[in-house]
């Protein structure tokens, strides 16, 4: 398992280095003092854990994660304890208070490791081109739709949004899972919460920093982050 680590201090990262080197399950593929430099740690390297400071220069540790494309399990290691309730409304796999104790991260990281080894597919599921069809259940209503129909995905922790004709039916996948099974060519991640398909773009609009914002034929708007924007550029031109 591939792990980053977050933090501000040198001595906190030199001794929660010194611990994790009791796991050998653990590859520490980066790290980073500050949060701009976590986002593109992250984005560029793509870890499977991340060890996470919430008190950090320039954004703390919920706005660090709110500004990434790419979202790996998290374990915040903080001093403070009142931020728990919101870290696991964030998804976070862990909570370890400073000083951290070995038997504590211990229990952390089998955690971590476990959820990793059961949500490894035994057969990896085959990608689906836009002719494929898929069953769909929302509740007591079902749909078998073609996914050429969906002209967006919205994510919602772990859950998404398929919007299609005038339905929005809600699916138990992440989005994450959804574009690693989707047509690239055709199923764009346009931020961390969104990916559309781009034959339903009706008009493309200059937005903030660099950026774009995208208009569907559904009606719906969609802001590319300044980061897919430059991908969607690139992808889409002669």
């Amino acid at each position: 398992m591939r792990i980053c680590i977050i933090e501000d201090s040198r001595l906190a990262r030199l001794e929660l280095k010194h611990l994790l080197g009791k796991f050998p399950e653990l590859e520490l593929a980066g790290e980073a003092e500050n949060a701009e430099e976590g986002i593109a740690l992250i984005e560029e390297l793509r870890p499977d854990l991340l060890f996470l400071d919430i008190h950090l220069p320039q954004k703390n540790g919920f706005e660090l994660l709110e500004a990434l494309e790419y979202t790996p399990q998290v374990i915040f290691t903080t001093a403070y304890d009142q931020y728990a309730l919101k870290a696991f409304e964030q998804n976070a796999l862990d909570y370890l208070l400073k000083p951290i104790e070995e038997p504590r991260l211990r229990q952390a990281v089998e955690k971590a490791l476990h959820k990793q080894e059961g949500s490894k597919p035994t057969i990896a599921p085959a990608q689906l081109s836009e002719e494929d069809r898929v069953f769909v259940k929302d509740g007591e209503r079902c749909w078998f739709v073609a996914l050429k129909q969906v002209r967006l995905i919205e994510s919602n922790g772990n859950y998404a949004f398929l919007h299609f004709d005038q339905e929005r039916p809600c699916i138990l996948k992440s989005l994450n899972y959804l574009e690693n099974r989707l047509d690239p060519k055709v199923f764009f991640r346009a931020n961390r919460q969104q990916i559309i398909n781009v034959n339903y773009i009706e008009q493309i609009n200059p937005w903030f920093s660099g950026s774009i914002k995208i208009q569907l034929k559904g009606g719906e708007e969609v802001e590319v982050s300044r980061r897919q924007s430059q991908v969607f550029k690139e992808l889409m031109s002669l």
